[in-house]
């Protein structure tokens, strides 16, 4: 199969993914975005390029390093902060202090921390390179898994992500697609043919509230949707359940509704409950995260909501 070599931007490769379509698979994350999900659990997804983090647990202090983040940095953007404690001890050290106002992500700082306490959010890479690296799982891939690619989103690397699909179509790997949706249908209508399972994102059915709490509008999602299942796609919906933004009775009913419009094309809607496992990210790249005071939705309401999508005959579970 003709493919092109294309580069792109990765932040991690998981083997072993269980919950990222059927079977064991491993899981190819892209950098960048479109989408600003305030629950997002993957900020370092968001954008394309590499930005710093920084992982308090892993600093030894910048005494033991002689300083070496601080004078790396060209913009002065790095200094010492007041004594602390080391993470599990009692011992108290001086560790840097970041000024995000001044970073430029130069990352000059995290190429001279010898404990990777300031990292790189990500690296670039190419097909070949990924393709290597997924085809020595290859041996876990037997009946139903494979490889996903996710993001971020992967339609947003769109040479890349097809020209990996297509490579791995080739060696007979069962490939999903982990997307948003929000990319332009000629993509989709392009890489159809190398996507065995799409898993798609239904995050809420008005269009206002979803530009509210995505940044941008639903339409184009919706209809990309409609068009994979009516040109022969499956679709593994997944639908985020998150208290007092997107879950109401009402909106509930209308994601069921256009579940069942989509027809013998879902093969699998999950309902996914909001969690807080992604909250710890954002400190570590300077952000904030906007949803603290959220809670996860509790048991017996995850079990009411499946039940609405139960009642249009939907495959469907909670994940």
């Amino acid at each position: 199969m003709d493919y092109v070599n294309a580069k792109g931007h990765i932040y991690d490769i998981q083997g072993y993914a269980v919950h990222d379509g059927p079977g064991i698979r491993t899981t190819v994350y892209t950098k960048g975005c479109p989408l600003r999900c305030l629950w997002c659990h993957s900020p370092e997804s968001q954008n394309y390029g590499f930005e710093l983090g920084w992982l308090d647990l892993k600093c030894i202090g910048a005494e033991m390093c002689t300083d070496a983040c601080i004078l790396a940095c060209p913009e002065g953007a790095v200094s010492r902060d007041a004594p602390s404690k080391r993470t599990g001890t009692e011992e108290m050290i001086v560790k840097p202090k970041i000024d995000r106002t001044k970073c430029t992500d130069c990352l000059k700082c995290a190429e001279s921390c010898v404990t990777k306490a300031l990292y790189v959010t990500g690296w670039e890479t190419d097909v070949d390179t990924v393709y290597a690296r997924l085809m020595k799982d290859a041996v876990f891939f037997e009946g139903e898994g494979g490889v996903t690619v996710s993001g971020g989103e992967a339609m947003a690397q769109f040479d890349f992500t097809l020209n990996l699909c297509k490579k791995l179509k080739d060696s007979g790997i069962h490939i999903c697609l982990d997307t948003t949706g929000f990319a332009p249908t000629a993509r989709f209508a392009e890489i159809l043919p190398w996507i065995d399972l799409f898993l798609y994102d239904i995050k809420h059915m008005d269009s206002y509230h979803h530009e509210k709490l995505t940044g941008v509008p639903n339409g184009l999602i919706l209809d990309n949707a409609r068009f994979l299942a009516s040109h022969g796609g499956a679709l593994q919906v997944r639908f985020p359940v998150i208290p007092k933004l997107n879950d109401s009775p009402e909106n509930i009913a209308a994601t069921a509704d256009f579940c069942a419009e989509l027809g013998e094309a879902v093969k699998l809607v999950q309902l996914l409950p909001y969690h807080q496992a992604g909250r710890v990210k954002y400190p570590r790249l300077g952000r904030v995260y906007r949803l603290k005071n959220v809670v996860p939705p509790s048991d017996a309401f995850m079990e009411k909501a499946l039940e609405v999508f139960k009642a249009k005959g939907l495959p469907c579970q909670i994940h």
